[in-house]
């Protein structure tokens, strides 16, 4: 059987600016130490880390306008892609990336190739 390529989207609340404090130099070790054990755990399956999103447009057949809207009820931050054998083994890369915590999600999508 091939793998497969899955498209995760990183969904996360919109925090209000003043509510979000930095991390400390020690809570900033950790989460990198997190991550990168996540990383190497699933190297054979992470095709490409994506990065995180920032401005962009709206294109509409009306035209274009700024965006994304950040009224919305969720913000997606991010995005990777994955290779697994199935749906399953995908979900479980992204059910443990330390970029999975309270207030967000990811979306695992099939990447479907003609």
């Amino acid at each position: 059987m091939s793998k497969k390529n899955y498209l995760c989207i990183m969904r996360s609340q919109p925090q209000e600016p003043e509510k979000s404090e930095a991390p400390s130099p020690a809570q900033m070790e950790e989460m990198f130490a997190k991550f990168n054990a996540w990383k190497d755990k699933f190297n054979d399956n992470i095709v490409d880390m994506g990065g995180k999103l920032g401005e962009g447009k709206v294109v509409t057949t009306e035209g274009e306008t700024d965006g994304p809207f950040v009224e919305t009820k969720e913000v997606v931050g991010g995005y990777m892609i994955v290779s697994a054998e199935n749906m399953d083994e995908a979900v479980e890369v992204a059910r443990q990336s330390p970029g999975v915590y309270p207030g967000s999600s990811v979306e695992v999508r099939e990447i479907s190739t003609p």
